[in-house]
C-alpha cells in the first residue's frame, strides 16, 4: 500500500533531517536529527494497531521476548500506508546516498530492518554496541506522553560508565555507526506510559530472522 505523495513527503523530511543533523563526538561519534518525519506521519505511528507486549523482566535484552516484537515487515508494509512510506523512503537510493555520505559508510548488500518498540514499566536494556551484523543504527523517538523526554537512550563512555542521556524529544532521532565503543542502553527508570521507538538498522546478509526485514529479498544496491 504505497501512497506516492506520502512517500515523497517522508523522503523530503528525512533528507532535510539528515542533512541538518548535528554531529556529536562525545562519548563517541553520533548524530542528532530533528523533525524526522512530517508531523502527521510521526503522529500516525502511535495510531498503528500494535499493542505493547505483556512481559515481565526482559533481563536487559530485547531478544528475551522475540515472539512479541513488532516490525515494519512485509505484512505491515502491505497493510499500513505509514509503514509503507517510511520503509520505501529508507530503501530509496536517494536516502541511501545521503546516509552513506553523512556517516561515511557503504550500505551495499545490507537489508533494511525497522523495529517498532513499545516499552512499558519494567523495561530496561543493558549496555551493548550493536557491533556485528548491524552496519547502521537509528533510534527514533515517537512518544508524546507527558514524561517522554526522559525516556531517551543512555550512551556510555565504557560499558560500566554512563556518559549522558539522549533526550527522547518527539520526532527526533539519534544515529551512529556501530563500532567497539558505541555503548548504549536504557537504565532502569519509571515509564508512565508507552515508550515508542523506531529502531532502524541496515543489517548484513548474516541476519538470521529474515521475516523481520522490510524487504527481505531486496538488499540495498549501490546508491
Amino acid at each position: 500500500m504505497l501512497d506516492s505523495t506520502l512517500l515523497d513527503a517522508v523522503k523530503a523530511s528525512l533528507k532535510h533531517s539528515f542533512e541538518s543533523a548535528k554531529q556529536e563526538e562525545s562519548p563517541y561519534r553520533h548524530w542528532r536529527l530533528r523533525e524526522l518525519f512530517p508531523l502527521g506521519t510521526a503522529r500516525s505511528i502511535s495510531k498503528l494497531p500494535f499493542s505493547p507486549p505483556v512481559i515481565d523482566d526482559t533481563g536487559g535484552r530485547r531478544e528475551t521476548h522475540n515472539e512479541s516484537r513488532r516490525f515494519f515487515d512485509q505484512d505491515a508494509i502491505n497493510k499500513f500506508p505509514t509503514c509503507s512510506a517510511i520503509a520505501h523512503a529508507l530503501q530509496s537510493p536517494e536516502l541511501i546516498r545521503i546516509i552513506e555520505q553523512r556517516c561515511e559508510l557503504d550500505l551495499t548488500g545490507t537489508n533494511l530492518r525497522i523495529e517498532y518498540a513499545l516499552d512499558t514499566e519494567g523495561f530496561w536494556l543493558e549496555p551493548h554496541t550493536d557491533l556485528g551484523v548491524k552496519k547502521f543504527t537509528m533510534l527514533a523517538y515517537m512518544a508524546e506522553d507527558p514524561e517522554h523526554e526522559g525516556w531517551g537512550t543512555d550512551i556510555y563512555l565504557t560499558k560500566e560508565s554512563p556518559a549522558q542521556r539522549v533526550p527522547a524529544t518527539f520526532n527526533t532521532a539519534m544515529i551512529f555507526v556501530p563500532s567497539t565503543n558505541t555503548w548504549h542502553g536504557f537504565e532502569p527508570r519509571k515509564i508512565n506510559g508507552i515508550r515508542r521507538t523506531l529502531i532502524i538498522n541496515y543489517v548484513t546478509q548474516e541476519w538470521r530472522n529474515r521475516y523481520e526485514l522490510a524487504f527481505p529479498n531486496e538488499p540495498i544496491t549501490s546508491a
